[in-house]
C-alpha cells in the first residue's frame, strides 16, 4: 500500500506515504488512502497525528501521468478529480488532532498544501519547495487557501506567478515550515515530547479555538464565546488536575499516564 497508518504505544498516529520510485508524487489512489486515514485517525483516541514521506524527496506534488490523463477527461470528471484533493486538503487542515509535517528533501506543488494544512511543519536544512504549477500551464488553485494562509498573499503574488525554487530558510522566513532540522527523526520527538507533555484535551481545544477566533471581528459575541471557551475548560476534569498538579508541585496525570 502506498499509504500506511501506525499507532504507536504515546497514542501517535503516523502517517506514511511510501511511493519513492515516483518522489511521493501522489495520484487518486494515494489521494484515497490518505483522506481514509486521515479521517479514521481524526476519529481515534490519539494525542497527535504525523505526516512523512518515505525516500529522498518529501513530495513532488501531483503524479504526471495522473495528471496526463485528467487532461483527456472532460471539465465535470476533473472538477470531480479535483474535489477530492480539496478534500483531502480539508480533512488534513480540520483534523481535530495536532499535526505534524515532516519534510525532507524536495516539496512541490500540491505537496506545498499538504504542509500547510498541518499545524506544525519541520524541513531538512536542504529542502526545496516551489509552487511549480504554473510551469505547467496549470495554477494552484486547490491548494491556494491553505497557502495563503500560511505565506501571505504578498508572497504567493511573487511564487504563484514565478514558479520560482526557494530553500528551506526562505520556506522559513514566509511561514510555510516553523523549523529548520539537521535531524528530522530528533525534532520530530522533541515535537512530540512537547506536545504530550500537555493536556490533551486542552491541545485539541486550543487548536479548534484558533479556527473560532482567527480572523474574526473582535467585538462582544466573540469576547463572550471566549469567557465561555475558558470557563468550560477550568471547570472540566483535565482543567482542575491541571490546576492541582500545578499547586500541588507534581505532574498532571496525563503526563504519568505517557511515561508508562
Amino acid at each position: 500500500m502506498p499509504v500506511t497508518l501506525n499507532i504507536t504505544k504515546s497514542k501517535v498516529a503516523i502517517l506514511e506515504l511510501s511511493r519513492p520510485e515516483k518522489h511521493n508524487a501522489f495520484n487518486a489512489e494515494v489521494i484515497a488512502e490518505l483522506i481514509k486515514n486521515i479521517e479514521y485517525a481524526s476519529g481515534l483516541d490519539v494525542r497527535a497525528l504525523v505526516l512523512k514521506t518515505e525516500g529522498k524527496h518529501f513530495s513532488a506534488g501531483a503524479d504526471l501521468a495522473w495528471m496526463k490523463s485528467m487532461a483527456d477527461n472532460d471539465y465535470n470528471e476533473n472538477v470531480a478529480d479535483s474535489l477530492e484533493l480539496a478534500k483531502l486538503m480539508q480533512v488534513l487542515a480540520t483534523c481535530p488532532h495536532p499535526t505534524l509535517c515532516l519534510v525532507q528533501g524536495a516539496a512541490f506543488g500540491g505537496a506545498l498544501g499538504l504542509i500547510a494544512c498541518c499545524d506544525i511543519a519541520i524541513a531538512e536544512h536542504n529542502s526545496k519547495f516551489c509552487l511549480s504549477e504554473v510551469k505547467l500551464g496549470l495554477i494552484p488553485a486547490v491548494i491556494s487557501p491553505y497557502v495563503i494562509k500560511a505565506i501571505g498573499e504578498r508572497q504567493a503574488r511573487r511564487y504563484f506567478l514565478t514558479a520560482e525554487v526557494f530553500d528551506g530558510e526562505k520556506a522559513l522566513e514566509m511561514g510555510l515550515i516553523h523549523e529548520l532540522s539537521d535531524d528530522l527523526a530528533k525534532s520530530e520527538a522533541n515535537f512530540l515530547d512537547t506536545l504530550l507533555n500537555n493536556g490533551p484535551a486542552a491541545v485539541k481545544s486550543a487548536k479548534a479555538l484558533i479556527s473560532e477566533v482567527a480572523g474574526k471581528e473582535i467585538n462582544e459575541a466573540l469576547i463572550a464565546h471566549t469567557a465561555k471557551r475558558i470557563a468550560e475548560i477550568r471547570v472540566s476534569d483535565e482543567g482542575q488536575e491541571g490546576l492541582s498538579a500545578f499547586f500541588d508541585k507534581r505532574a498532571p496525570r496525563w503526563q504519568t499516564a505517557a511515561s508508562e
